[in-house]
């Protein structure tokens, strides 16, 4: 269920949660990544809050563009309260859920205790890239956005792009996705366990698994194993908190690097603006 009728709106979240208001929300406050995944679709939320990995600060390479539209950034949304969300007098709350039973970055009692419906869409990797983006652009045409299915946005031109590219730089080329964890520690991401990292991989990119070891998401291990694995170019996190890989101590000579933000907001544009960035650097390549 989903949109407005007779009988009010409704939507049905990814925990299979029915949410329903007398009339469309207008007043929407939400997770920093969903928040800017529905202003590129045209929804602008009147706040946002990070997750417990953010500051006081909004973090750069998750503001998409919530910043330049003036969207006011409440901190993590752990550290929210209820006299600080009621102020905003919101009429949904909008977050990310990656087990499909929890919201990942505000506890759903302090919505609750406000008496406001909470949303949560999936982000993890039960579902495929386009169904996370599809799954947005439902809840975004809900509320009254203009279309922005899965190949809108410029994202199916993007992921042509990829495509040819990843031809061009051929077989060999292997692309390592990562996060720096300070000097001496990196996350090296396993490509099956990120939807954006699958969908690379069906479209030609040879994704450089880091192999067995603990970490379902990420084998957690020292910058020497990233350089064994000797990657033609490096995702590197661009999150606030991730160390940036340089030096020879941490890559080898000539690899090429590409920001990587592993919560993109779910939107078409967002993706194809990553997507491009990586056609890019693989025809550069």
């Amino acid at each position: 269920m989903s949109g407005t009728g007779a009988h009010g709106w409704g939507f049905t979240d990814d925990r299979g949660v029915e949410l329903g208001a007398p009339v469309r929300p207008a007043r929407v406050v939400a997770y920093v990544r969903a928040g800017a995944a529905l202003l590129d679709m045209g929804v602008t939320p009147v706040a946002v809050y990070g997750s417990g990995h953010d500051g006081a600060e909004p973090d750069p390479a998750k503001d998409g563009g919530l910043a330049a539209a003036g969207v006011p950034y409440l901190g993590p949304g752990r550290a929210l309260d209820e006299e600080r969300l009621r102020e905003l007098r919101p009429e949904l709350v909008v977050d990310v859920t990656y087990d499909g039973k929890s919201p990942y970055a505000l506890d759903e009692e302090l919505a609750g205790g406000v008496g406001v419906p909470l949303a949560a869409l999936s982000v993890g990797n039960d579902l495929s890239l386009p169904a996370i983006i599809g799954r947005f652009g439902e809840l975004g045409a809900a509320l009254g956005a203009r279309d922005a299915g899965p190949g809108g946005g410029g994202l199916a031109e993007a992921e042509e792009a990829v495509r040819a590219a990843a031809v061009a730089a051929g077989a060999g080329f292997g692309v390592l996705a990562l996060s720096g964890g300070g000097a001496e520690q990196v996350y090296l991401a396993r490509p099956g366990a990120w939807p954006e990292l699958a969908r690379l991989a069906g479209l030609g990119v040879r994704l450089i698994d880091p192999g067995p070891g603990p970490g379902a998401n990420w084998l957690t291990t020292g910058w020497e194993r990233a350089l064994d694995l000797a990657p033609a170019l490096v995702l590197y996190d661009s999150r606030a908190h991730a160390t940036r890989p340089e030096g020879p101590e941490r890559l080898p000579a000539g690899a090429r690097l590409v920001p990587w933000n592993p919560e993109i907001p779910p939107s078409p544009a967002a993706y194809a603006r990553f997507f491009r960035a990586l056609a890019e650097a693989l025809t550069a390549a």
